[in-house]
């Protein structure tokens, strides 16, 4: 098994299709551009480690554990929250991938693992890419609810998800009726 510590790796070059594993920890300048990129508060820890594995004769996968701290903004309180990602990734190069022409709709495939194999593979991208789909959308802070936003114009009842439940005004009508009828009899 050959181990290399470089992010772009050459798939014909591979010492005879043997394992290859690698270890990436970015630096803090490195760190601050991606943080920059993603547009994130900070990423204090990031390490990208794993094997890229030959299958048969031409493909390859790639198996590897993502690490990384990042701090964000609540989006409730402005307050900086920080997540931890320990995420498994996984990458499928196929030799033989094939993506058909369609119309209209475009089906996904089901395994989203698969990709053409390529000459060259580009760790500290997919190291980025994988990190930029881990990072949480929405942090917040613990215990922080989102709450109710209500907007309407000045001097206007503003409108709930309450009222907006489309038998909510049936409701109030046959409390209505059920009150009319307790009185009359």
């Amino acid at each position: 098994m050959a181990s290399t510590d470089k992010t772009i790796l050459r798939l014909p070059d591979l010492q005879n299709r043997a394992d290859t594993s690698f270890a990436i920890e970015p630096d803090a300048e490195t760190r601050a551009k991606i943080r920059d990129a993603l547009g994130i508060n900070a990423l204090r820890k990031l390490r990208f480690t794993g094997k890229l594995v030959p299958i048969g004769q031409k493909d390859w996968q790639l198996v590897a554990e993502l690490g990384a701290t990042v701090v964000q903004d609540c989006v409730v309180t402005l307050e900086p929250v920080t997540t931890r990602i320990d995420e498994k990734v996984i990458r499928n190069y196929m030799a033989d991938f094939v993506e058909e022409p369609q119309m209209g709709e475009t089906e996904m495939f089901e395994d989203e693992t698969i990709e053409p194999l390529p000459t060259t593979i580009d760790l500290s991208v997919i190291m980025e890419e994988s990190l930029s789909l881990h990072i949480p959308d929405f942090p917040r802070a613990d215990g922080v609810e989102l709450g109710q936003a209500v907007y309407t114009e000045p001097g206007v009842k503003p409108m709930t998800d309450e009222d907006a439940r489309p038998f909510a005004g049936l409701a109030s009508l046959k409390n209505a009726l059920d009150k009319g009828d307790k009185t009359n009899d």
